[in-house]
């Protein structure tokens, strides 16, 4: 069975800084019709930085969708035509003031590919030394050192509930 659908038309229906959405009107497999909203993003980069052999550096960052302190692995937006690595060392530097002499692509996710064609590109960082922490202007962050073996009791127990921070860990 041919699962793909044909997209007949597509409307965008808004434009902001970091997303679009779009309403495409496709055809299904069946020959009906049907409304799909999707989201365009630029994609980002996520980074396993390990501070040690037992440590690793995380963010505490508020995310205003769920109303919520979140903690997560350091990560951002892919800037246009930017390089996966060069995104993944400079977000890496931006958030936690460190920089990496070892920077391995682990892999990809998609975090919501019901919605939106967002990719993640994850990446684990080694070897770091201090760089200058910086960042967005309206992004404020906690710099969190965590012990490697209580990451997976922090998934299980909830203080840990970011998709691409526990994706990340599948890798490993």
């Amino acid at each position: 069975m041919n699962f793909g659908e044909e997209t007949v038309s597509k409307k965008k229906i808004y434009e902001g800084k970091v997303i679009n959405l779009y309403l495409h009107k496709v055809r299904l497999q069946d020959g009906n019709l049907a409304d799909r909203e999707v989201i365009n993003h630029p994609g980002g980069v996520a980074i396993l930085a390990y501070k040690d052999s037992e440590t690793i550096l995380m963010v505490e960052q508020y995310r205003k969708p769920i109303e919520k302190v979140l903690l997560e692995l350091p990560a951002g937006k892919l800037e246009k035509n930017e390089d996966t690595k060069e995104c993944g060392l400079r977000e890496l530097e931006e958030e936690t003031g460190y920089k990496a002499k070892s920077f391995e692509y682990l892999g990809k996710i998609v975090s919501s590919p019901g919605f939106c064609n967002e990719y993640i590109y994850l990446y684990k960082a080694e070897n770091l030394y201090d760089g200058i922490i910086g960042g967005d202007e309206d992004e404020f962050l906690n710099v969190r050192e965590i012990k490697i073996n209580h990451v997976k009791e922090m998934i299980k127990t909830g203080q840990i509930i970011d998709a691409k921070t526990i994706s990340c860990f599948m890798y490993l």
